[in-house]
């Protein structure tokens, strides 16, 4: 469900909601409060619910060049501000932006087709069956890793960094670091593989050995593609999206923050 609002002496505002009770009745709230305008006509998109829906709203106005100031009416909420109703045009005026560029990832299927797909959050490889995923990876045309054989492994960004790829024990990168992160996830051979940091220009050329046994599926934030036999990835530097977070909580300082928690 979508609504929006103009605020007086203020950009025009759009509201979109994700299905959640919280997310809804804050929609009904803003409306109530503010007024409306279309998503298309709107400068700034309002995006209320949590990470998920986040992912959902960058995806959904990707192009667009329309600013994201998320507010946080889900469950997981780092990429969203804290949702208040009052104050809405000051807290606009006064938001740092944050721009992040996606991850595009070229699938190749058992059958020939190909499929494309971006992730702002990570490109992951996951085995389809219970035998453990044999894959060999590639950077920038050399032949890093022969074979590795795993549940699977992905490649995150810096925002991705703190989500699935911090679940699979691999690094928090700070915001602007110009870094990516390829973390296996739950390595079998070789044991002793961590995973590796690359620069953000790297080019990663991940290969499915023994495909026919050994199926593997490749997934972009939420895009799956199965039966993959080689996923290309790379840094897609002609999408920008801007997210907007409030001064005293910006993202920069919440990646930041995250590798001091115990």
């Amino acid at each position: 469900m979508t609504a929006a609002a103009k605020l007086p002496s203020a950009p025009r505002v759009a509201f979109v909601a994700s299905d959640a009770e919280a997310a809804q009745q804050a929609l009904d709230d803003l409306y109530r409060r503010y007024g409306t305008v279309e998503p298309e006509d709107a400068d700034i998109i309002v995006p209320l619910g949590g990470d998920g829906f986040m992912l959902e709203t960058l995806h959904r106005f990707v192009g667009s060049g329309k600013p994201i100031f998320g507010m946080h009416r889900g469950s997981v909420g780092f990429l969203m501000n804290p949702y208040r109703l009052e104050g809405l045009a000051e807290r606009l005026a006064a938001a740092q932006p944050v721009e992040l560029h996606p991850l595009d990832m070229m699938a190749t299927c058992e059958r020939g087709d190909v499929c494309r797909a971006i992730a702002f959050n990570e490109v992951s490889l996951l085995r389809e069956s219970r035998q453990a995923a044999k894959l060999r990876i590639s950077v920038d045309g050399v032949v890093r890793l022969d074979e590795l054989m795993a549940d699977g492994i992905l490649l995150a960004t810096p925002v991705g960094s703190t989500a699935y790829n911090l679940s699979a024990h691999g690094p928090i990168i700070p915001l602007g670091a110009g870094i990516l992160a390829l973390t296996p996830i739950s390595a079998f051979r070789p044991r002793r593989w961590r995973g590796a940091l690359l620069p953000h220009n790297a080019r990663v050329l991940i290969e499915a050995l023994e495909s026919d046994k050994r199926p593997v599926s490749a997934v972009a934030d939420f895009t799956e593609v199965r039966e993959v036999v080689r996923v290309e990835i790379c840094e897609d530097r002609d999408i920008a999206m801007r997210l907007l977070f409030d001064r005293e909580a910006n993202l920069e300082e919440r990646v930041f923050k995250e590798q001091f928690l115990t």
